[in-house]
């Protein structure tokens, strides 16, 4: 297991490391790289005058030279000023030295965000904070009415409660969670009253119940009813295996041999299911936080992709890969520990 272990992070980084360099290449193609100097200037600027803070900023630089810029595994140099020879750093506000240093994403240099006039570390990190709160809501809220409903479903296949549970688990899945939201905000906000909070708030005041339930609800909704078919699903596969029928000829009661024998194999696909939740709650809340100004991860990239602000935008790259390769690792480990039958080999 400790080989296997060690061979998927090997495989993770080097895959962490392609992916990035195709990110980068995308991100700095030619019109974002316009795009980012007119926002920096003027929309009157001319050619020259935005060259030449391309130019002077370093985005002109070797391709590879930047990549590796970014990784810090090569220096980065500061401004100098071609009439005075004065050196300055490329960004003030990032406190940058005016000199060639080493510092990337090895440093723990994620580097500057020229929309917000912060380092990255300083919007990412909270962002990231905020979404991570939301998320253990959404779990915690998700995971135990979804195995719920699959067990009950897939208890007896072709019941009544079977049907009903899985007519309401199809039309929440069908359901896009800006449609959800929408219904959501209308029932509680507009007709009932309930909310009178702003979600927009949640990461300057604290979370409270009042704005942050949308946001809750809404990816909680979608996500049950995804989890509660799968878990329906194996339940109804698990049921029918002979064991079960074996266990239920020796006098074990029907709620013995589901809680004592079904339940933990009927939980190995589910299980995966859950954990591709997690990157799917870190890139697929960007609806919900622009919806309800929830200033999450979701929220931030959506800034930085709007305002071509490019190593806040690579950060946030960094991390979705990050969290999809890492939730990947677990989900193997964990799917070979709640089956012995399996040997990683």
């Amino acid at each position: 297991m400790l080989s296997f272990i060690l061979r998927r992070l090997g495989v993770m980084a080097l895959t962490m490391l392609c992916l990035t360099l195709v990110v980068f290449f995308l991100i700095n193609l030619e019109p974002n790289l316009k795009k980012l100097a007119i926002s920096q200037l003027d929309m009157r600027s001319s050619q020259e005058e935005l060259e030449s803070w391309l130019d002077k900023n370093g985005y002109r630089q070797n391709f590879f030279v930047r990549y590796g810029q970014w990784l810090g595994v090569m220096q980065k140099q500061p401004n100098v000023d071609p009439e005075t020879g004065a050196v300055t750093p490329r960004f003030t506000y990032c406190d940058e030295p005016a000199e060639p240093y080493y510092g990337g994403i090895l440093q723990g240099d994620f580097g500057c965000s020229t929309k917000f006039k912060v380092p990255v570390a300083e919007k990412l990190f909270p962002a990231l904070k905020a979404t991570g709160i939301l998320m253990f809501w959404v779990m915690i809220v998700m995971v135990p009415v979804a195995l719920l409903i699959g067990v009950l479903a897939g208890m007896r296949e072709g019941s009544k409660t079977d049907r009903s549970l899985s007519v309401a688990s199809i039309a929440t899945t069908a359901t896009p969670e800006y449609v959800s939201g929408v219904i959501f905000a209308v029932i509680f906000a507009s007709w009932l009253g309930w909310l009178n909070g702003s979600a927009a708030t949640a990461t300057r005041s604290g979370v409270t119940f009042y704005n942050f339930t949308l946001p809750v609800m809404t990816m909680a909704v979608y996500g049950i009813g995804y989890i509660a078919r799968m878990t329906r699903a194996s339940m109804v596969e698990v049921m029918t295996q002979q064991y079960i029928r074996t266990a239920r000829l020796k006098g074990m009661s029907f709620s013995g041999v589901v809680i004592k024998h079904a339940l933990r194999n009927a939980l190995i696909a589910p299980f995966t299911v859950i954990m591709l939740q997690f990157p799917w709650l870190l890139t697929g809340v960007v609806i919900v936080e622009v919806m309800f100004r929830y200033q999450g991860f979701g929220f931030t990239l959506v800034e930085a992709a709007g305002n071509n602000d490019i190593d806040l935008l690579l950060s946030c790259s960094l991390v979705s890969v990050f969290v999809v390769l890492s939730t990947q690792l677990i989900s193997d480990v964990g799917y070979a520990l709640l089956n012995p039958r399996i040997r990683v080999q």
